[in-house]
């Protein structure tokens, strides 16, 4: 059966699809609404909006494309071994984390599953650095940050702070406090350093020494050091600091300083690969521990995560109590609004692949 189209004339195709439609004028669309090929269309033949927003608008796919082009002249991650951050994860971890774009992490009456998946991380991790949950009186804490840097800010404002409490109570000046770092540190530590005006003491790499010396170090504590910074995986080499040996000369010379490990590299691997290596929990002077979620925690930037030992170590005029987001909670970040999709993400990759797949990893 051969199926003929009728062919229209003129008169059909000008009647109006409804009555009346005909007496109703409409503004006849601009070269910009309508939806043509990109490379046809006259914002090809423009350069792209730079200093100033645009008057008009550009039909969605023409946006989409035209920046998807520009964003062709950066490098690719996958290639990107300079910042080493986690540049692949699986389609359902994405997923995950895509659904969550929407959530301000912060709001943790609003989203309360996302925050209660913040607090299984930290004690996933906690647990991974050996925290004494054996001891009943054990009550660690930590939280997740954007990334490292802030969990070392927050670290550095808790030494400090305690410290200056400490100095305070003894009636002692308390307005020239110092860190004790190894010279080759990730730039965050100046920064922290810088920013909350504490003096960088250096411990100086030599020729045929990239780590901290920990006899060095200790010898450099002062009653104005706030505490020791120990690397478990150096930026510039991978090497790991020796923090049991400067536990134990701090101990021996009963120097009453506190460390703080930053395992930013290396957090995420000891554990896995090297679990008899003593550098964490296990060790009475380490009171933080710092990781970075985005480099072998395998989650895309940025997330990081940080541990107190106890409260004790994180004095409680940081943590700020809010109200106006429905509900009472207490907050110790130095950003506030942020999305939950990389703790989602971190979460996801420690429950997927357990110990087991990240020491195959």
């Amino acid at each position: 059966m051969v199926h003929l189209g009728k062919i229209p004339n003129d008169d059909e195709i000008d009647k109006p699809l409804v009555e009346g439609m005909e007496n109703i004028k409409m503004e006849e669309p601009g070269d910009d609404e309508i939806t043509t090929n990109v490379y046809g269309s006259r914002f090809a033949g423009e350069d792209l909006p730079r200093f100033s927003m645009p008057e008009g608008e550009m039909p969605r796919e023409i946006a989409y494309r035209m920046i998807k082009d520009d964003l062709t002249l950066d490098g690719t991650p996958t290639l990107n071994l300079a910042s080493f951050v986690t540049t692949y994860m699986e389609p359902e971890a994405e997923k995950l984390m895509m659904d969550a774009f929407p959530k301000n992490f912060i709001d943790y009456e609003e989203y309360p599953v996302s925050a209660d998946i913040q607090n299984r991380c930290v004690s996933m991790i906690a647990r991974l650095f050996n925290i004494p949950t054996h001891d009943e009186n054990t009550n660690a804490m930590g939280t997740s940050t954007v990334g490292s840097s802030e969990a070392i800010m927050l670290a550095t404002l808790a030494m400090k702070k305690r410290w200056a409490n400490k100095r305070k109570a003894e009636g002692k000046p308390f307005d020239k406090p110092n860190i004790v770092m190894n010279s080759a540190v990730q730039v965050c530590w100046e920064k922290a350093a810088r920013y909350f005006d504490v003096e960088e003491k250096y411990v100086y790499c030599t020729k045929d020494r990239y780590v901290i010396d920990p006899e060095e170090a200790v010898n450099l504590v002062d009653e104005n050091t706030i505490g020791i910074c120990s690397i478990l995986g150096t930026t510039y080499t991978g090497e790991y600091e020796d923090t049991k040996a400067i536990n134990d000369l701090l101990i021996k010379k009963n120097i009453d300083c506190p460390i703080h490990v930053d395992a930013a590299s290396g957090g995420f691997v000891a554990p896995f690969v090297n679990p008899n290596l003593v550098w964490d929990f296990r060790l009475e002077k380490v009171v933080s521990i710092n990781v970075s979620g985005h480099k072998y925690g395998l989650v895309y930037p940025g997330v990081g995560w940080v541990v107190w030992r106890d409260p004790e170590f994180l004095p409680k005029e940081l943590i700020f109590n809010i109200n106006y987001l429905g509900a009472d909670q207490a907050s110790f970040t130095l950003n506030f609004s942020r999305g939950a999709s990389q703790v989602i993400g971190q979460y996801y990759q420690m429950i997927r692949l357990g110990k087991k797949g990240y020491r195959s990893i």
